[in-house]
């Protein structure tokens, strides 16, 4: 069963994905991505983003626009052992994310998101 403290861990971890993405900060980005991180848009075609666009288009300020309105409401659904479920509920994104644990912390491996 998971501590407190792996909850908090992961509800950190989501919380430094969607700020380097407001606040366009590209190392921080990097670091809450898992390398082999799939995230994907709902709808027909879903087609995939990697780890290394992320970082890019955190580094090009794509996000800062969506940082008018900061709101996150950041649910750690179900933590075991060394993987992990977030419901994350933002003003321009409802996101899904699973998270991985490894030797650097946790990291991002999944991402289902839809525009609000």
């Amino acid at each position: 069963m998971a501590t407190p403290s792996e909850h908090e861990q992961v509800r950190q971890l989501a919380l430094d994905y969607y700020e380097a993405w407001y606040d366009g900060d590209a190392e921080r980005m990097e670091r809450s991505l898992h390398p082999n991180l799939v995230k994907r848009q709902a709808g027909e075609e879903l087609g995939a983003t990697t780890k290394e666009r992320m970082v890019e288009l955190t580094r090009n300020h794509e996000g800062t626009e969506d940082a008018a309105d900061r709101r996150l409401d950041v649910v750690v659904d179900d933590v075991h052992d060394d993987i992990a479920s977030v419901t994350v509920r933002a003003a321009s994104y409802y996101e899904y994310l699973h998270l991985v644990r490894t030797t650097d912390g946790w990291k991002i491996a999944n991402a289902l998101f839809q525009t609000r």
